[in-house]
């Protein structure tokens, strides 16, 4: 397979509509179909179901779009690393989610600066769910992820730290004077609701979230409270209040690269991390 089929591929895979992967490809829908109609005499399999009005995949296109993806994020790290590497100076990049590691991340990068051999750490803060493909397409070297709500599958860990949860609300909440809680007793309450790895969102009472920032602001504005590591009670704002949650499921700080990895300096960081 060219890897020019599989991006054409999983682009109709992902609308499901010719036209609007056409559109997002920047070419004519007629060579996009002819190349998806190459590609299935090529594997000499079905990968799509077309009618006149829907595109869906059959279970061999399931599988094509999941291999399709993981094939296309190795080609782009490939490259990105590539360049990396002929810029002169070595550096690794760690990715973490925005407001989350807030005391285990400058700790981490104060130690291992202090190692002989360190290099520069260049530090990509992203949004909820986005640290696993950015290490898969070589954005980052190394991430920060948090089960059991990141996923590390296929991923390369070790787990740092492990946690209880506490429930964020804003001040003067009726639970506020609680000394503690547990699950059941915030059964409805407007918890929120973060994106999926396609985009799309739970349902549910809560508020769709995009990252800590706008979560914050809307559990002080009353319109949200959010179950959060225990850890996020040191940097919480003043017009927010805390309760321990009991019988919480657990929160595990792993750092995570990708397998193939062979960089020593990246060894040295993980070395660094577990040492911590």
């Amino acid at each position: 397979m060219e890897t020019r089929e599989l991006r054409y591929f999983v682009a109709v895979a992902e609308e499901l509509h010719f036209g609007r992967a056409a559109e997002r490809l920047g070419i004519a829908q007629p060579p996009l179909s002819r190349a998806i109609k190459q590609l299935e005499r090529r594997l000499g399999v079905q990968l799509l179901e077309r009618t006149s009005r829907t595109v869906e995949l059959t279970e061999a296109g399931k599988v094509l779009l999941r291999e399709g993806r993981a094939a296309l994020d190795a080609v782009d790290a490939a490259a990105r690393r590539t360049r990396r590497a002929a810029a002169g100076e070595p550096k690794l990049v760690l990715v973490t989610k925005a407001g989350a590691s807030g005391e285990l991340l400058p700790k981490l990068l104060d130690a291992y600066a202090a190692e002989p051999g360190a290099v520069s750490v260049e530090v990509l803060l992203c949004g909820i769910g986005q640290q696993e493909r950015l290490l898969r397409d070589g954005r980052a070297d190394v991430g920060l992820l948090h089960r059991p709500f990141d996923s590390t599958t296929g991923l390369d860990i070790e787990e740092l730290s492990t946690e209880g949860q506490i429930l964020v609300l804003p001040k003067d909440h009726p639970l506020e004077s609680r000394t503690d809680l547990r699950m059941a007793d915030i059964a409805g309450l407007p918890l929120p609701r973060w994106p999926h790895s396609d985009g799309g969102y739970p349902d549910g009472p809560g508020p769709e979230v995009h990252d800590h920032a706008q979560l914050l602001q809307l559990i002080a504005l009353g319109r949200a409270v959010a179950l959060l590591p225990e850890t996020a009670r040191t940097h919480l704002r003043r017009d927010l209040a805390f309760v321990p949650i009991l019988d919480a499921p657990t929160v595990t700080t792993v750092i995570a690269w990708p397998p193939h990895s062979r960089s020593l300096a990246l060894a040295g960081l993980i070395q660094t991390a577990t040492r911590l």
